[in-house]
């Protein structure tokens, strides 16, 4: 059985080449070489991220990895996760996404299997002009961010948001469409932003991330239906609560290496320290009120969904 595998990485990214390809040389090696995966990065089967969801649940591929939020506001109850200062470690929130996909997340996937449900490390700012070490700082630059939470966020802090292609940031930087950027530092290298940028302004390690986003490794239903039970049990023993922890562990781990490149190219550091944060977190508070409202009119609670996911971030952190 050939699995057809389908992202938008470019394939040296660290995703795909730490965490993706082993999962495959895993199940190749567990089902006896019945089963293997065919990898297709950077969009090698065509259409956009945005359309990779859709994809595994059409079958154009038998698995797919992409965030559900490069489709902005079709799969709102994942998104409270990208909520500004929810997370603190992508292992402890990827647990936490993880159960709550299993609970009450699946309703807006129908017809594909999760296979991992994961985050990645915490957010950072990073831009050119100056450098952001208070709120005001944001005032009149024009920010790149990956989610429509994010997106929300950085206006509230009063920068201008832009929305982009991840592929299209550093001629964005280069040309000086925008003036920075949020982004993990394990995404930066992949587009050597590191070389664009001058300044980075990272969150008080004591206090939540300013930000992350949600990703989920999905399987084309029917497809896994389809195989016989000896390859189900091979798929549903690499998948799940233990895969999705894996890919958060492994996005931490990326982050000081990717930051020293930073580094090395004497880049200017700063941290926002927590008495600063707390004014943040009150200019952006209306965001988790927003998304309350917006799941309550939608027939949730979405009081209830927001301390669910926040009781569950908790848990696996206390747990670490």
């Amino acid at each position: 059985v050939v699995l057809k595998v389908h992202h938008f990485w470019p394939p040296g990214a660290m995703p795909p080449s730490t965490i993706l390809t082993p999962w495959c040389e895993k199940i190749a090696k567990d089902s006896g070489g019945k089963m293997r995966c065919q990898i297709y990065p950077s969009m090698q089967l065509g259409g956009t991220p945005a359309n990779l969801i859709d994809q595994a649940k059409d079958g154009v591929a038998d698995i797919v990895w992409t965030l559900p939020g490069y489709t902005a506001g079709r799969f709102p109850l994942m998104e409270v996760f990208e909520l500004p200062f929810m997370s603190s470690s992508a292992e402890a929130t990827s647990q936490a996404a993880w159960d709550y996909y299993a609970q009450v997340g699946h309703r807006e996937f129908p017809g594909i299997k999760a296979l991992a449900v994961n985050v990645h490390d915490n957010g950072y700012i990073h831009t050119n002009p100056r450098q952001i070490k208070v709120m005001a700082d944001f005032k009149g630059l024009r920010m790149r961010a990956p989610t429509r939470q994010t997106n929300k966020m950085l206006a509230a802090l009063g920068a201008t948001p832009v929305a982009m292609p991840l592929p299209a940031l550093a001629d964005a930087l280069s040309k000086g469409v925008v003036d920075g950027y949020l982004l993990p530092w394990e995404v930066i290298p992949s587009i050597k932003a590191h070389e664009l940028t001058r300044y980075h302004s990272e969150t008080d390690p004591k206090s939540r991330a300013l930000y992350t986003a949600v990703f989920t490794l999905q399987m084309n239903q029917a497809k896994y239906d389809g195989l016989p039970a000896d390859l189900k049990k091979v798929i549903d023993a690499n998948t799940g609560p233990a895969l999705s922890k894996t890919f958060g562990q492994k996005w931490d781990a990326s982050a000081p290496p990717a930051r020293k490149l930073a580094t090395d190219r004497g880049n200017t550091f700063y941290v926002i320290p927590a008495s600063e944060l707390a004014n943040w977190e009150k200019a952006t508070a209306n965001l988790d009120d927003e998304w309350v409202r917006d799941m309550t009119a939608k027939g949730h609670d979405g009081k209830a969904l927001l301390q669910s996911a926040k009781d569950m971030i908790r848990k696996y952190e206390t747990a670490k």
